[in-house]
């Protein structure tokens, strides 16, 4: 009897280890499931933390291995249900700290629920049927001390097994790359590992739970020790070297073609450019055509928060960090390179112009921090919420003119509102632009496609608006308008009719937005140079004859030195008239090839080191506070 009591206990003991790894794996197969990795090495790295997992669970205490349990499955399953549904809605996964960013797209919650895959809401609803079902019913025999040992040591042999499986893995490169390729150092499985620049790329090669320790320890616990402050050192170095491998920087004839006039930036938000038109857009499609129109301009979304990424890289020059630091972590940084603080030196009066709250990704912090005098914000303005729907506000209200039209040399930005997502009748933007337009309900015969171009309309106005109110001023002949877009209409649901409007096959290409530079009589050009939006700041500092000399992640689009071309965060490339796709296995797809120039493997390679190599320093730029 003792024995069949001791072997029906082993057994129980056995199967209990069993179901809480399965459960613990689950959630990696839930993932892979949704994510769909090239490889299944996902789950080998998962096998290895679910046994931790287990182990820890039934070593512990019955009360403290429930309370353990629910804790560490809760949040496993929660982290996996965010980066699957973000993926799912966005095209790439999240670093653990753009959780930062959430309160700022809390609004828009709705729209992306609603996009999740039916396999998230399986996985969703599974997974908190197991976690609730093993809470309730494990732990109710209390193992011997024995058994306990034996968890403890499947916890100990999972922690030493996560030393050995990247070995493993990684022998992959050995015959992809060779072990002494000079690409192997940027662009191999260990390269992208051990970098941490992209997250989705890092969970096609270990998983879920490994990313997120990777993420844990590389970007948040690492930095705090002294071996990572001293690499600060060798940054800079490294970023001098970068910096001195390309042409220096002389002036062109463009530059100071706009030296001493007051400048308006504005930072034009979801304006796509298949929303430009003469119908819709009269006063935008007008200016474009007498103005310089930079007609192939990308803005890659490098981070999270597509706006914000945008946003800073147009006033810095350098991205959003690929590497989960939150951009707010880098406010006491030195930014005389941007382009406020260089107009402020050469004399001007920068302030900012918004609806939102300063709170709303801590612009109140970060504009000053960027060279601005002031954030300015319409809500200060105005006691009714109404009022904030249209961006012609700015105009309209008094003491919000008066701040603009201030004396002296003034740099404005100005960031608009009227066409953010989303694009159905009842949402608040449309609701407002319908009440003022409503001949767009139905003009186009697709709610989606009626919202976005009435929104654009908004946009518009504002822009005749401001022309209007410089001219009336007398000061139309002494300003010039710097435009650029944050992003293109990434909350429009039906992808193949976006595809169709912007005239585009692949959604790759949906990245190319509207940028231009207007000036009363000034040179009406097409620039069709590749430019993305790094590019933005040094372009527009040597238009605007900036006094002082910075080297720049982007380049001035009028040098004759630089070829153009945009790198995006997964690999991505568009340079020398082809369009080179990133696949999520890691391999190439060629979407464009005007000149049909033949690629060797070689030629793909040395592009993908390149492509990391500019992540990379941009990375290091926020950093290594380089321009201090």
């Amino acid at each position: 009897m003792k024995r069949t009591g001791a072997w029906k206990s082993l057994l129980l003991a056995c199967m209990s280890f069993l179901l809480i790894w399965l459960a613990y794996f689950l959630i990696e197969v839930f993932a892979l499931l949704i994510l769909k990795p090239a490889v299944a090495t996902p789950l080998a790295f998962a096998a290895c933390w679910a046994a931790v997992f287990a182990g820890i669970t039934l070593v512990l205490p019955r009360l403290a291995g429930r309370i353990f349990f629910g804790i560490s499955f809760g949040l496993s399953a929660l982290w996996m249900l965010a980066q699957t549904g973000y993926q799912s809605v966005f095209g790439r996964m999240l670093w653990m700290g753009d959780v930062f960013y959430a309160g700022e797209g809390a609004a828009f919650l709705g729209d992306v629920l609603a996009n999740f895959p039916w396999l998230w809401w399986v996985g969703a609803l599974t997974l908190l049927a197991v976690g609730v079902l093993l809470v309730l019913w494990f732990l109710k025999e209390k193992f011997s001390l024995p058994v306990r040992m034996g968890y403890g040591l499947m916890a100990a042999l999972g922690i030493l097994m996560l030393f050995f499986v990247p070995e493993m893995v990684f022998q992959r490169d050995n015959d992809v790359w060779g072990t002494r390729s000079e690409y192997a150092q940027s662009s191999s499985w260990r390269a992208t590992y051990n970098t941490m620049y992209d997250a989705q790329k890092v969970y096609h090669i270990c998983g879920i739970y490994q990313l997120t320790w990777r993420d844990l320890w590389v970007h948040t616990i690492y930095p705090m020790t002294p071996a990572y402050r001293e690499e600060l050192a060798a940054q800079t170095q490294e970023i001098d070297d970068y910096f001195s491998q390309r042409p220096a920087q002389r002036e062109n004839e463009m530059t100071g073609l706009f030296a001493g006039k007051n400048v308006v930036m504005v930072l034009m938000e979801s304006m796509d450019d298949w929303m430009i038109t003469k119908q819709d857009t009269p006063t935008l499609y007008r200016i474009m055509q007498e103005g310089i129109t930079f007609t192939d301009f990308y803005t890659p979304g490098y981070g999270t928060a597509r706006t914000i990424n945008s946003e800073f890289c147009a006033n810095t020059g350098i991205y959003l960090p690929t590497n989960g630091k939150y951009v707010f972590n880098y406010v006491t940084n030195d930014f005389h390179q941007s382009i406020a603080s260089r107009a402020t030196a050469d004399g001007y009066n920068a302030q900012v112009f918004h609806y939102n709250t300063p709170d709303f990704y801590s612009r109140g912090a970060f504009e000053p921090a960027m060279g601005y005098e002031k954030y300015q914000c319409y809500a200060d303005y105005v006691e009714e919420e109404d009022l904030l729907y249209d961006d012609c506000l700015l105009f309209e209200n008094d003491q919000l003119a008066d701040q603009f039209f201030r004396e002296g040399k003034t740099f404005n930005t100005i960031i608009t509102r009227s066409a953010h997502l989303s694009y159905k009748y009842n949402e608040v933007l449309s609701y407002y632009g319908l009440k003022k337009y409503p001949q767009y309900r139905g003009m186009y015969g697709s709610q989606e496609e009626d919202c976005a171009r009435l929104k654009a309309k908004l946009v518009d106005d504002m822009f005749a608006r401001l022309l209007e109110e410089l001219k009336e001023r007398g000061q139309l002949d002494n300003t010039v308008i710097l435009a650029i877009t944050d992003h293109y209409t990434y909350g429009y649901k039906e992808t193949e009719e976006l595809l169709s409007h912007s005239g585009v096959t692949d959604e790759l290409l949906l990245e190319k937005t509207p940028c231009f530079v207007w000036s009363d009589e000034g040179p009406s050009m097409v620039m069709d140079k590749t430019l993305n939006t790094a590019d933005f700041v040094p372009t527009m500092c040597n238009l605007l004859g900036f006094s002082g000399s910075y080297s720049y992640l982007g380049q001035d689009a009028f040098a004759n030195s630089y070829p153009g071309y945009v790198y995006f965060p997964d690999g991505s490339w568009i340079a020398d008239g082809i369009v080179c796709k990133k696949n999520g296995d890691g391999s190439n797809a060629i979407l464009q090839n005007e000149k049909e120039i033949t690629l060797t493997e070689d030629d793909y390679k040395q592009m993908d080191a390149k492509v990391q190599k500019f992540i990379r320093i941009s990375n290091l730029l926020l950093t290594s506070n380089y321009y201090q």
